[in-house]
């Protein structure tokens, strides 16, 4: 069992204070997120990826793989889903081919999703080709942990330069029902491993919903005081089968407020305009806190991210329904330009934003699991 993690006694200023300095931290310059496009002097990027409000795209999703060691609960129905076949999944030289033609465009960061990335055998050569494309500044991968620490000395050594991983719980026993799996305690150590192996920040990643895990946030605040690890907390966010209801959204605001509660040193950081979180630290913390607000605060003016599925469909929104392959074209036979054809009318109808958070919820879309994390 883990041992209980000493808070700071809880300090609440006056109630006006209190809201006037919460209101100060939404609403500062750095409160809002930057709709401003990445400065001119910016690596330039092919038109390829520049969408039709001006947007460069130069970050790449890639999900290695629709399967996974986990059934999360707001990843994947109770079910279960239907996989693709191995016959029409990315093969490890079809993956390699796309993800140079999009680093050769302009693509610089490359993050590696799943289902559960790690599960894909040859994970170590892909990292490895990947982390040598010429251009290429960032080798990412958000992961589960379960069997991160063994595998994540080789990672590294192949080239991966960043890691995410997703935990939702800090009791064990709430982290079976939630994966309907063991493997609490593996998590815990592959957290550990990524900070001994000199990762920093590790970001953790932590999906908050109402009546589950709401009332851990400031337990995962905790991992921030004396470990580099940047703590995630993001909001619930519909997909289909994950039984998403509005009820247990829990909005940026009210997790700020009770972080800002309980933590008076509270500072925004400054983000980067593509920035999906709003970022914060804590006096004399050694790491931070972030918060994903793709329900009640969308940052879809600043996104720069793209979606390369297992399957090889190419998706341009988290959210939107829209998929096109890639996959059938590259095995029958389209050269660079004619992929780069298809990736870049793809891209221009991408959409200002996606379409809020009640359409969202109503809008077919494909189980977490299969879009890739």
């Amino acid at each position: 069992m883990m041992m209980m993690m000493k808070r700071h006694p809880l300090k609440l200023p006056h109630l006006r204070t209190r809201f006037a300095n919460l209101h100060s931290l939404l609403l500062s310059p750095y409160g809002t997120t930057s709709c401003a496009k990445l400065p001119e002097e910016h690596n330039p990027v092919s038109n390829m990826l520049i969408d039709s409000f001006g947007r460069h795209h130069t970050y790449l999703r890639i999900s290695l793989t629709e399967r996974c060691n986990l059934r999360c609960q707001y990843c994947m129905p109770a079910e279960g889903v239907s996989l693709t076949p191995n016959s029409n999944i990315l093969s490890h030289t079809e993956l390699l081919r796309l993800a140079g033609l999009f680093v050769s465009s302009g693509v610089d960061k490359i993050r590696l999703t799943g289902g559960e990335p790690t599960v894909r055998k040859d994970i170590e050569d892909i990292c490895l080709q990947l982390s040598n494309l010429k251009g290429l500044k960032t080798l990412a991968v958000t992961t589960n942990g379960i069997t991160l620490a063994r595998k994540l000395p080789k990672l590294k050594e192949c080239g991966l330069s960043a890691v995410n991983i997703s935990l939702d719980t800090l009791v064990p026993a709430k982290f079976e029902f939630l994966t309907r799996r063991k493997g609490h305690e593996r998590v815990m150590d592959s957290i550990n491993a990524a900070i001994d192996l000199g990762y920093n920040p590790v970001k953790v990643n932590c999906v908050v919903m109402r009546g589950f895990n709401d009332d851990e946030i400031c337990d995962f605040v905790e991992l921030t005081r004396e470990k580099p690890i940047n703590v995630r907390f993001i909001e619930f966010m519909p997909f289909d089968g994950n039984v998403w209801n509005v009820k247990k959204l829990v909005p940026y605001a009210e997790m700020l407020d009770r972080v800002a509660t309980h933590y008076t040193g509270l500072k925004r950081l400054q983000d980067h305009p593509t920035d999906t979180a709003k970022n914060f630290r804590i006096d004399d913390y050694l790491g931070t806190v972030s918060f994903i607000t793709s329900m009640t605060e969308h940052f879809c003016a600043g996104c720069n991210r793209l979606r390369l599925l297992a399957d090889g469909n190419f998706k341009v929104c988290l959210f939107g329904p829209s998929e096109v392959s890639l996959r059938d074209p590259l095995r029958q036979g389209a050269d660079d330009h004619e992929l780069a054809e298809i990736i870049g009318s793809a891209v221009k109808r991408k959409k200002a934003s996606h379409a809020g958070m009640f359409d969202i919820a109503k809008t077919a879309n494909r189980p977490m699991i299969h879009i890739g994390g």
